[in-house]
Formats: C-alpha cells, structure tokens, sequence
C-alpha cells in the first residue's frame, strides 16, 4: 500500500458519503450550482440499488416522477426524462403508458447519472469525519482502492461540510442471527435472493419469513417457479394479516413536507408511539403483488386440490435451529398463543433493514453530537445533525432521520426535496424556491406553534448529550 495522505488547499463545500439514491439525488442538484466545489465518495466500484431483490417484472412503489430530481426541478439534465432522451428512449416510454417503472429500468438511470457526474467518486472508502479547529474544516479520511485492487491509497480531504448518505443495511432478528451466521444453513437475509435462488429452487421445502412488499415478492417468485400440487412454501408473518399498503391519494400525503414538518413539531415521545402505527405506509404489499399472489394460488386449484403454499400470519419466530442439513423453527401464533416446530430446507429473511449505524464514522465528532432521550442524534428542520462546541461546519443527514422527521425519509419521492433543502441551507440562499403548501389535509391544529419554537427543535438538556 501507498500512503499519499493528500490534502486540499481550498476545502470543499460539501462531501457526500456514500452513493445511493440519495446522496446521488443531492450531487445530481448540486451540479447545477454555479461555483459549488462538492464530491461523494462510495466505497463500492459501481452504483447497485437492492441487486439481490431486482426480480423480472417488479416495478417501484412511487411513480417515475420520484426520480432523483423532478419533483422540485424537472428541466434538470438529470431527470428520468433526460435519460430516456439520451438513451433513444423516449417515444417507446411514452407509448409504453408506465406510470410506475420497473426497478431494473430505475438502477439503470441511477447507474447513468453516476457515471456521468464527475463529483461522483467510486472505489472511496471513508474512514472517519473529524473537525479540524485549525482550518475550520472537516477532515475526511478514506481509503481509495480502484476496480483491480491493485491501487490502494490512504488520502485526506478537507470540506466545510458533510453530508452522509450511507444508507441502510439487512435487519436479522435476535433469534436468527445465529443461523444466517452459519455458512453451511440455507437462511439469509432477501437481500441476497437472487444470488441464492437456484438454490432455493432446489430445496424441497422454503419458508419466507416477512410479510412487506419484499417477502410477498420472494414468495410470488418462489411460487410462480416451482411445480404446481409440490410448491413446499411456508409464508410467515407476524403481522395480523397479509396487508394492503397505504396507497390512497388522502393516504399519501403523509409522505408530503407538510407532513414532515407537523411530525417535526411533535413531543419526542408522542413521535416514538406514531411511528409504529403508520406501518401500512411502508410495510404493507402493494394491491398488485398481493392479487398476483391470490391469483397464482387460485390458478393451481384448477383441476381440484390445493397448491402445498401455506400463509402463516400472526405467527412469531421465537427460536431456530440447524438439524441434519435442515432447520427446525420453533413458531408461536401470537393471538392464540399456541406453539409448534416447522421444519423446513431454508429460510429468506424479509425482515426488512436499519440504519446503518455512523457511530464509527462519526467518533471524532461524538463530543459534540446532541442526542434524544433515546440517545439518537437530534436532526433539525435542515437535515443536520444538531453540534455543540467549536464545530462551524454542518453534518447533513440523509434516510437517518426518520425518529425527527418521520414515514418519509427512505421515500424516494422526498429525495428530491430533501437535496434542495440541504443545498439552500448549505449556501445560505433560495437556490430552489420550494412552496409552501404540499397537501391537501391539515395535519395539526391551527393554533400550533410553529417550527422555531417547537418541542422537536429545541435541544435537551447537556445531561444528554
């Protein structure tokens, strides 16, 4: 290895860390302001959005629309549409009539913006963010390694500020972590579907264990593959039901900014108690998957009998075990109380994902970060992270503030919005005008007090920072 600790002469204004949807929508934005020095880093080679869940046909939940930039500015070169365009595209789209497009089709325009926008760099992985009183900056340290692995540099930038956009990764629950643990158990995470399914095809028996739109897309899947009156498919969930997502047009704007700011003025604790009420909003199966899913079973009845698929909800996983080569799970029907082993080949996980936790990143800066009573870092109105100390420059957050902002922040369709708040405060001017109305409903009281005086913006006490 090398070592070439470089350093800028003029720190950045703004460096992005990691590449997903998110940062890219907010580099994609930020090309278009004059004079703005900004680069992001992503330790992978390459942009990849959910690859092990990119299965023939599925399309987003969110129309085309929620693309990295259109909702706040559609003659940007970097809309869907401008992909379309530069791709020869545009006529069979508009013919196509595809208000929701495919996922693959939305990675290809994402892995098209990245490759065309110079701020974006690859094969950067960060290592730490740490203030630096001298230059009144934060310096970044990260590894750059390129495509062969043959190239491997230790560098240091300096910028005024950060925004970190690291992402989410796969929730294992307790009880399981165990087995996804051990290489020679057929249990993982459906964020490595693909890459495992002939696998799965050969087992004799799968138990899909998660009832949102990803488990109800692997057991589709599963379902449609393999032979009718032999599927050998267990569906476990457990939720009350097999559920519709939210999806009416009233429903929605509870993904608008008008809803994100009445989130924001709510008491902490009265945040905490909503959010897991909210959860057909996003852990829910959209209508199509679930009619496709009732429309296979009911095509296998076709002749008489009953396809070997069984749907299991209000069912907990309490334990599971690896037993000669196959696994043994110990469930519990929540409602009734009564137990039972299911024994099966393999098992998908579609548990859903978390945050992926920055507190390594950000140990530089961990004296400075004021935290909740729950220890979470505060976020403000902004999108940055709420500093105590000498720390000037600001940390800009992306689908890491759903405890302060709410349902909305892993929304693709606020990406767009998000990146423009960030870029106005991070310039200190109205780059983008945003209105000031996005819904149709009133979400609190009209004699509420507004943003700068609210319970979510004020900062605790120092007892918990």
């Amino acid at each position: 290895m090398t070592n070439d600790m470089r350093s800028m002469a003029e720190p950045l204004d703004l460096l992005g860390v990691g590449i997903g949807p998110f940062n890219l929508s907010l580099a994609a934005m930020a090309d278009q302001v004059p004079g703005l020095r900004a680069n992001f880093f992503e330790r992978t080679q390459e942009f990849r959005w959910h690859p092990g869940l990119m299965i023939d046909g599925t399309t987003l939940q969110v129309p085309f629309l929620a693309d990295l930039v259109s909702l706040v500015d559609p003659s940007s070169p970097w809309s869907f549409l401008s992909y379309l365009r530069a791709t020869e595209r545009l006529l069979p789209f508009y013919f196509a009539e595809q208000l929701h497009i495919q996922r693959t089709e939305y990675d290809a325009y994402c892995r098209w913006v990245s490759r065309e926008l110079p701020q974006c760099r690859f094969g950067h992985q960060v290592d730490s963010v740490t203030w630096d009183k001298t230059r009144q900056a934060f310096a970044v340290d990260y590894t750059y390694e390129d495509a062969t692995g043959d190239e491997v540099v230790a560098g240091r930038d300096y910028t005024r500020n950060v925004v970190l956009g690291i992402g989410t990764e796969p929730a294992v629950p307790a009880p399981l972590r165990h087995l996804v643990a051990d290489s020679g158990t057929s249990a993982f995470h459906s964020a490595d579907y693909l890459a495992r399914r002939e696998e799965l095809l050969a087992k004799p028996h799968v138990t899909v264990i998660g009832s949102g739109q990803s488990g109800a897309e692997v057991f589709l899947d599963l379902l449609r593959s393999r032979p009718v009156g032999a599927e050998g498919l267990h569906w476990i969930s457990r939720s009350p039901s097999f559920a519709p997502m939210e999806y009416s047009k009233l429903g929605l704007e509870q993904f608008t900014p008008d809803y994100t700011r009445f989130f924001r003025q709510l008491p902490e604790q009265t945040r905490d108690e909503l959010l897991p009420q909210q959860w057909q909003l996003y852990k829910g199966i959209s209508a199509e998957t679930i009619g496709a899913i009732h429309d296979e079973l009911y095509r296998r009845t076709v002749g008489g009998g009953w396809p070997d698929a069984v749907l299991r909800p209000a069912t907990a996983i309490r334990t599971g075990r690896a037993r000669d080569g196959r696994i043994d799970l110990e469930i519990e029907h929540v409602q009734q109380g009564a137990t039972e082993t299911l024994t099966t080949d393999a098992v998908v996980l579609a548990t859903g994902y978390t945050e992926r936790p920055a507190d390594s990143l950000l140990h530089g800066l961990a004296p400075y970060l004021v935290r909740d009573h729950a220890g979470r870092p505060l976020v403000d109105a902004e999108y940055r992270l709420v500093l105590d100390g000498p720390v000037n420059g600001s940390v800009f957050v992306q689908n890491a503030e759903r405890h302060t902002h709410g349902v909305g922040a892993p929304d693709l369709g606020l990406a767009a919005w998000r990146s423009a708040v960030i870029l106005n405060a991070l310039t200190g001017r109205q780059i983008h005008h945003l209105p000031e109305r996005t819904a149709f409903t009133t979400f609190g009281a009209r004699t509420a007090p507004g943003p700068g005086t609210a319970a979510a913006d004020a900062a605790p006490s120092a007892a918990l920072r």
